[in-house]
Order: C-alpha cells, then structure tokens, then sequence
C-alpha cells in the first residue's frame, strides 16, 4: 500500500468523481484510476461502486476511509514538526476549544504565545466538545480544551485537567427581565424556577449542564430565548430577555451592562482539560502552547 494510492483514494471518497479526485492531487485521471485499482488489488476488496455519474463507497471503502485519513494527517503532521526551526521560527498550531473558552481562557494566552512565537500560525476550531474529540481522533487538531468527562469514552485521547471553572448567574441590572433576587449577594439553582432562562443552543456544554443542574433542583427550565452562541446569549441577558448560567472567566471579561451573582454553596462547576491523540505526540509548537495553558491556569 503507498502514500500516495490513500492520497487518491480519500480525493476520489470525497469528490465522489474520478475526474475532479484527478484535479485535485493534480495527476492525469488515468493514472489515479490506475493507482486506485491497484490499491484494490492489493486490498482484495472493491473500495468504490462505478456507475455513470455515481461514484459510491463500498463497505471496504467506508471502512478504509477514517484510517486514510488519520494515516494522511499523521504524516502532514510529521511534515511540520520536521519543517519547524529549532527556535520555533514557524510552524502551525491546530487548536479546539468551546467557545466559552475562547472568550475567557484562550484571548490571553493566544496573546502571549503570539508575542513570543510570531511565526507560529495559530488555527483555531471553536466547537463543542463532542465535536472537537471527533475532530482530535480523526487528526485534524493538535489539541483541544474540552468539557470533562468527555461525551463518549475515547480511549485513543489522553486528557490534563487545565482548571475547575465556577459559574455564575449573569442577568440585565434592569429591564422587565430583572431577578427577583437581584439584592442577594448569591443564589441557589432552585432560585432559577420561574425565571425565564437566555439558553445556548443544543451541543453546547453549558447548555447540557445547567438544565440537568435545574432538573436535579426539582424543576424543568423556562427558556425566554434559545439556541444562541455565548455572544448571543449574553447580548440577549443585557437586552432583558432573561437570565443566564455562564463560566465566572466569561462574565469577568463581559461584565459590562451584566449583573453577576455567584451561586451559592456547593455552587455548579466544570472541569476543562486539554486533550490530544495519545498515538500520535504534539507538534513542537502545540507543546508549547500546551505548556502556556497549563502555566496560565494554575495561576501565579
């Protein structure tokens, strides 16, 4: 089996159409042809159904087609920490994170590395967290802050615990929407029952979190507004829609315009931590950047 025969077979499984596969590794549609059918031969499995206008996988070509891809994202991997200067001078970076994070952890520390490493192209894939674990195993990230525990046992990941986030209750200081609450210096979950909730939309970590932490408390959630990302829902809170549960780092960065009140003892919590493939190391650069998030997390 060569490199290049998977090359073709995942341009073809995507673009369904020899001649378009062609195109895009840039070879004449004859020789990819040729080259597929002998990654056949050599399989003793058919990998595609041909029919005019409808190219189709077969059960071998479905099975194939994640560890062509792992195979080929390896190896692009293996190409940049090789391509990488000693002084990490350049390179890449393939980071994840949900985009809660991305509005309190990462602004500072993406700054920082940025100033110290200016060549490093940084890539950023904001998601939840089920998506980004998908997103790792498949090796299209180097790493990712996700949510524990993880949406789906995944042993091929190995998982550091960056830091147990506290959240709080953000709600509009006026407005028809204000809390009845809004005098107390912290809240319970079972205080929420009879307000009307922003809610993030279905995926979303927070989203899972607190309507199970409302269900627990004894009561079913009243949504004045769903289906936002965390932008959204705290544009919504400051308009008066109703009131959020979101990271205390999100609400000390967005702040203005919010009231903010803790909740009380024992209070709702999260666990991040970074994840990458446990197969395959980081490259040089994601190292360190792994290395600046585990320094900013514990603190000074």
């Amino acid at each position: 089996m060569q490199f290049q025969q998977l090359q073709y077979f995942v341009a073809v499984a995507e673009t369904r159409h020899f001649t378009r596969a062609a195109d895009l590794v840039h070879v004449a549609q004859p020789s990819l042809s040729q080259q597929i059918r002998a990654l056949e031969r050599e399989l003793g499995a058919d990998l595609f159904r041909r029919a005019r206008g409808n190219i189709t996988l077969t059960d071998a070509g479905e099975a194939l087609l994640p560890l062509a891809r792992r195979i080929l994202a390896d190896a692009d991997t293996a190409r940049q920490e090789v391509a990488e200067l000693a002084q990490l001078r350049r390179g890449r970076v393939r980071l994840g994170a949900t985009p809660s994070l991305c509005t309190g952890l990462l602004p500072d520390v993406l700054r920082t590395f940025h100033d110290s490493y200016p060549g490093i192209r940084l890539l950023i894939e904001e998601s939840g967290s089920h998506d980004l674990v998908r997103e790792l195993a498949r090796g299209a990230l180097d790493l990712a802050l996700v949510v524990l525990p993880l949406p789906s046992p995944s042993p091929a990941l190995t998982t550091v615990e960056v830091l147990r986030e506290d959240l709080v209750v953000v709600s509009s200081p006026e407005g028809a929407a204000s809390p009845r609450w809004g005098g107390r210096r912290s809240v319970r979950i079972s205080d929420l029952e009879g307000e009307r909730l922003v809610m993030f939309r279905h995926g979303y970590d927070l989203r899972e979190l607190t309507v199970a932490a409302c269900r627990s408390a004894g009561f079913e959630p009243d949504f004045a507004v769903e289906g936002g990302e965390m932008d959204a829902v705290l544009g919504f809170v400051r308009a008066g829609l109703g009131v959020a549960v979101v990271p205390r780092m999100v609400a000390a960065r967005s702040g203005r315009g919010l009231r903010v009140t803790p909740l009380a003892r024992p209070g709702l919590h999260r666990t991040i931590a970074l994840a990458h493939r446990s197969d395959v190391a980081p490259p040089r650069a994601a190292r360190e950047l792994q290395r600046m998030l585990l320094s900013a997390s514990s603190g000074p």
